[in-house]
């Protein structure tokens, strides 16, 4: 369907740029894998690109989310769009290609948001994508060309020769992308040798091919991923490295580990870090700003990387990955591939104590740590990970559940049967995996576990963290909340006593078993009074208690 072209860049216009932007790399994500040599072959540049971007339209839309929660007539502006489209991808920038992709946000937002215009034109359009080719080289140690570097400037050149409204503007810069695009092979002799284009640059071109559709309505024109008419002619599968013209792979070596933080630093500090990590390895992209930095490098010593951070600042979110055998690094005998188990499941859990519970249970867990929940990609490398041929995924969240659904989908069409339970909370996932038999016949083992999950209500209590309208009547920030099945039932100002209330209105119904899961800043003693509440008003009603650490919520409960 035809998108209504926006006229200027303001706020809505981030928000349908971002939205087509995911789209568009969606479609393009595979091809961009394929064809991702360089500066590793791992075959994720696409992958990382549309978690990147992923990051950055959940972002957006939180703001936009925020703003209709609110009681005033005004959506989010500009401003706040652009800071939040640049918050989000560095926050979810995935390895070399998506850190550079926030860089080139974060450099766009810079101007965007300056001043807090209402909107920007053709000429603020072109200004930002100076500014953010600029950035982005600038954040990398050494920029190499016929990469995305070169790619983006050639963007901002065009860009800059342009005179006209913003389609005008981002159709020259979507154009002398594509044209530079389609030269990196001259400047990579990798990407000669390979046949192709670069990955990154490629997935940039679809960045700004989402640009001209916001503002034109008209989808951009394809673009090359071979460098050779016919696709097939010199091709090479990325994963087993690069071959020359006498199809002989070229022997490469390099470091063993990509390692990727985020970082809260001085820039002091920061300018220190880029010297020693540089030191240590090759890769260097540090991107952010005002205090917060995504950090990815190559190394060969992550332990190092991560000390380095450590002395920088406080890094957290840290990702290590092992270039293991069958990528540009190995040039010894392959190991033998592993044989895949029957079933798994995979598992979002909310709290650490929760995601130990889950794994001495069997299962794969991803952590959704609080306002940081898993991107689609995330829930695919987990199911991956598990390396079955029959996968459970429990999405333990109502907010996941197209996230999941997306994410089997997409592991489906790689041969992988998967059956997704739309378990609500943590509670459910665990009483459905109390029940999960891997030796029972696929449809029947599903069965079972959706049966345990559906037969638990679940309720949760927290702190409100404003004053809004409930269920319940309004709540003030600080107030005590009481969410039963989703819904705000109780409004307190005493954890125990909410939680108490909350419980008997949920065995009000019956019940055999309760599931009480703290926090971590809940005391023990708030399990023990429900314990002793059950015991003494429910007869044959069992508790088991669990640890949950940081998840968000003071304290879930579950009743089978």
């Amino acid at each position: 369907m035809a998108q209504v072209p926006q006229t200027f860049f303001d706020a809505l216009a981030v928000r349908t740029w971002c939205g087509l932007a995911l789209e568009t790399l969606g479609r393009a994500r595979e091809e961009i894998d394929a064809i991702n040599v360089y500066p590793v072959a791992d075959g994720d540049t696409g992958t990382n690109l549309y978690l990147t971007v992923e990051s950055a339209v959940a972002a957006v839309e939180a703001v936009f989310a925020g703003h209709a929660a609110g009681s005033g007539p005004d959506g989010p502006t500009l401003a706040d769009a652009a800071r939040a489209m640049a918050h989000g991808a560095l926050i979810g920038a995935r390895g070399n290609s998506g850190t550079i992709l926030a860089q080139l946000l974060r450099g766009m937002a810079q101007v965007l948001a300056a001043d807090d215009p209402a909107h920007a034109d053709g000429q603020g359009l072109r200004i930002a994508l100076r500014q953010a080719a600029d950035s982005a080289r600038r954040a990398v140690a050494h920029p190499v060309e016929g990469t995305v570097l070169t790619v983006a400037s050639a963007a901002a050149d065009a860009a800059d020769g342009a005179q006209g409204d913003c389609g005008t503007v981002a159709r020259a810069a979507y154009d002398g992308a594509r044209a530079a695009l389609a030269a990196t092979p001259g400047q990579l002799p990798v990407l000669e040798r390979a046949g192709v284009v670069d990955a990154g640059g490629r997935g940039l071109v679809a960045v700004l091919g989402a640009l001209v559709e916001t503002f034109t309505g008209e989808r951009a024109r394809g673009v090359p991923g071979s460098a050779y008419p016919n696709p097939s002619e010199g091709r090479v599968d990325p994963a087993a490295g690069c071959a020359p013209a006498d199809g002989v792979p070229d022997e490469q070596e390099g470091p063993a580990f990509e390692v990727i933080y985020l970082l809260e630093a001085e820039d002091r500090a920061v300018e220190r870090l880029r010297e020693r990590l540089d030191a240590l390895g090759d890769s260097l992209v540090v991107v952010g700003g005002d205090g917060l930095w995504n950090v990815h490098v190559h190394v060969d010593d992550a332990g190092a990387a991560v000390e380095a951070g450590i002395e920088a600042g406080r890094p957290h979110r840290i990702r290590i990955t092992h270039f293991g055998a069958g990528d540009v690094h190995t040039t010894g005998a392959e190991r033998p591939p592993r044989e895949r188990a029957q079933r798994a499941v995979v598992a979002v859990v909310p709290g650490e104590g929760l995601a130990g519970l889950y794994t001495e249970a069997g299962a794969t867990t991803v952590l959704a740590r609080p306002g940081e929940p898993p991107a689609s990609g995330e829930l695919v490398q987990a199911v991956r990970r598990a390396h079955a041929r029959e996968v459970v995924l429990l999405p333990n969240d109502p907010d996941l559940r197209h996230t999941a659904a997306a994410a089997a989908e997409q592991v489906r069409t790689e041969g992988i049967r998967v059956a997704l339970i739309p378990t609500r909370s943590a509670v459910q996932g665990i009483a459905a995996l109390a029940v999960h038999e891997p030796d029972r016949r696929f449809d029947e083992d599903v069965v079972s576990m959706t049966s345990a999950a559906g037969a638990t209500r679940y309720a949760e209590v927290t702190v409100a963290e404003r004053q809004s309208w409930t269920m319940a009547g309004i709540c003030q920030a600080g107030d005590v909340l009481g969410l039963i099945d989703g819904d705000v039932a109780v409004i307190g100002s005493d954890v125990t006593e909410t939680a108490g209330t909350v419980l008997d209105r949920m065995l009000s119904a019956g019940g055999e078993m309760v599931t009480l899961v703290l926090g971590d800043d809940v005391p023990g003693t708030v399990a023990e009074h429900l314990e002793v509440r059950v015991r003494e008003g429910h007869l044959a009603v069992d508790t088991v208690v669990y640890r949950g650490g940081r998840q968000g919520a003071l304290l879930l409960i579950g009743v089978e």
